[in-house]
């Protein structure tokens, strides 16, 4: 069985100067293969204990392999919400969102008390909020949501923000009484009007959004 220290050699060997100074252009710091470290957990299987040192490192590719090996229904919603308050890097975040809470006990209440919180913690309160959109809509206040996307989503943080308008789209999206709203904020609010997309890939900017994926989906009907 592979130790703390064990692992910690085999990231740093698979450390990749140039791969940092990418991930750093967009805010991750760590340098190390996504595929490579998917390889690590296939091999290490889920190890709770090793993935809580693996935390307790700080370091971000450690972090991330936490995630991949650890189990989500053995944390408590405490111990989920002290973690993310030391996560700075938005893949890290992802991550921590997709393998570690939605997976666990604990999403619906931290989704509650994480969307009122700003940057990082916000953005991952969105990022529940809008997987309850598409997965579970039944309960949700979405003229609620509506409201405070209006309201919020022009001045939040830049990782926050993009999780509302994500939100936001996939309201108009999957919720045909709100769409005509959901595209109004948009059109009102002009957040990521000018993003850059690449071809072929559908632009971020909620009404173009919208309208694209309402198009397809009417397409295969």
């Amino acid at each position: 069985m592979s130790t703390i220290a064990d692992v910690m050699a085999e990231l740093a060997a698979l450390e990749n100067p140039k791969m940092r100074a990418a991930n750093e252009e967009r805010g991750d710091d760590h340098g190390v293969n996504l595929s490579a470290l998917r390889g690590i957990a296939k091999r290490l299987k889920v190890q709770n204990e090793l993935a809580k040192e693996l935390w307790a490192t700080g370091n971000t590719a450690a972090q991330l392999l936490a995630t991949l090996i650890a189990k989500p229904k053995a944390f408590s919603a405490k111990e989920l919400d002290a973690m993310i308050r030391n996560v700075h890097a938005p893949k890290l975040l992802d991550w921590f969102v997709v393998n570690l809470v939605r997976p666990g006990k604990h999403a619906e209440e931290l989704r509650l008390s994480w969307k009122d919180d700003t940057d990082l913690v916000g953005r991952a309160g969105w990022s529940l909020t809008t997987d309850r959109v598409i997965k579970n809509g039944d309960g949700l206040n979405i003229v609620g949501l509506l409201d405070q996307i209006e309201r919020e989503m022009k001045d939040a943080p830049g990782p926050k923000q993009w999780s509302m308008n994500h939100c936001l789209a996939e309201i108009g999206i999957r919720h045909p009484r709100h769409r005509a709203r959901a595209i109004g904020i948009g059109e009102k609010l002009e957040v990521l009007i000018d993003y850059p997309a690449s071809p072929g890939c559908t632009p971020p900017y909620a009404p173009i959004w919208i309208a694209e994926m309402v198009r397809r989906h009417e397409g295969l009907t």
